[in-house]
């Protein structure tokens, strides 16, 4: 039986003692319940199911450290030993107790059947743990003897190709040596050719870099003068363009304040004009009867300008006072909505 054989039984049986105490505590609980309950005060009767859970947990630990204590091939003495039975004994006690006392012996048999179930399959899975733990030592030891035993042939061949191996290396050596020092010679000579001629390559190398050195620096030093002569040109070309911006701007400045002043004395005089014709428009004096309606209008206008009150404008034009204010309301809007549009633009 091989290792991987031994863990499949080891799996089966721990399998089946859980399954098997499983059920016996579940069936435990709901036995041993009732029977707690009813010898229990009744506002106590709520904890009916610890004492079943309490033994329960006993025979869970011990089965579990049986079962490591075996795969360890350790005994834990005379105390594990008197837990089990004690704690199966109590099991089997409470489960049968109540059919006990009720004097039939057919629930004696029936609730008597999972405690014993479970105190045998304790020891018998102890045993069967001890012996697979006992096999598997076993069978430690004989892979641990078979694998001394082929390390030994190992070596044992590994030393005999090694010593052959030597003695062959020492006559290969022997052969080598003098073609090595046949071939040291031969590179020697090689090696001293080889470095003459690497200096005298190595000399036409450095004089073809500095030759080229040399005509790098030549060219440098002409770009570089040609980018200053480009430079000095550029900047000429700038202070003339910038000369004739000046000269240019100079120019449209005067003739822009030329321009200025010709319009300011244009509009001098057309004011100066405009205000003479005012003047000879209201230097007429009161009239008699009405004006030619555009003679009327130049008047109000002008009164308008020169800030007349209505009835004198009235008395130029020789029109009524009420079409005088209805020239001067449509005069004043007409100035008014230029501002109005300039405010709101």
């Amino acid at each position: 039986m091989n290792s991987a054989q031994i863990r499949s039984a080891d799996r089966a049986l721990s399998v089946g003692t859980w399954l098997i105490v499983g059920g016996a505590m579940l069936y435990s609980i709901l036995t041993v319940t009732p029977l707690a309950a009813r010898h229990t005060a009744e506002k106590w009767q709520w904890t009916a199911p610890i004492l079943p859970l309490v033994v329960d947990a006993a025979v869970v630990i011990v089965v579990r450290l049986d079962a490591t204590l075996a795969r360890l091939g350790g005994r834990g003495g005379r105390w594990p030993i008197a837990l089990r039975w004690m704690t199966g004994c109590m099991t089997l006690a409470l489960n049968v107790a109540d059919s006990a006392l009720k004097k039939d012996l057919v629930g004696v048999a029936v609730h008597s059947v999972a405690p014993l179930l479970l105190i045998v399959t304790a020891e018998t899975g102890l045993a069967y743990r001890r012996a697979i733990a006992a096999a598997v030592t076993e069978l430690n030891a004989q892979q641990q003897a078979e694998k001394e035993a082929r390390e030994r042939s190992r070596i044992e061949a590994r030393e005999r190709a090694e010593r052959s191996a030597r003695e062959e290396r020492e006559h290969t050596a022997a052969i080598a040596r003098e073609q090595r020092e046949h071939e040291a010679g031969l590179a020697r000579e090689q090696r001293e050719h080889d470095e003459r001629v690497r200096r005298e390559e190595q000399a036409r190398i450095e004089a073809r870099e500095r030759a080229e050195r040399e005509a790098r620096e030549r060219v440098k030093a002409e770009r570089e003068q040609q980018q200053a002569e480009h430079e000095r040109r550029e900047q000429e070309a700038a202070r003339r363009r910038e000369n004739e911006r000046r000269e240019r701007e100079a120019r449209e400045r005067a003739k822009a304040e030329r321009e200025q002043q010709q319009a300011e004395h244009e509009r001098r005089e057309q004011a100066a004009q405009a205000e003479h014709e005012r003047a000879a428009l209201l230097s007429g004096g009161p009239v008699n009867e009405k004006l030619p309606e555009p003679k009327a209008r130049q008047i109000v206008a002008a009164a308008v300008e020169a800030g007349l009150p209505v009835r004198t404008a009235a008395e130029l034009c020789g029109w009524s006072t009420g079409w005088v204010s209805s020239r001067y309301q449509e005069l004043r809007e007409a100035q008014t909505a230029p501002a109005l549009e300039g405010a709101s633009a």
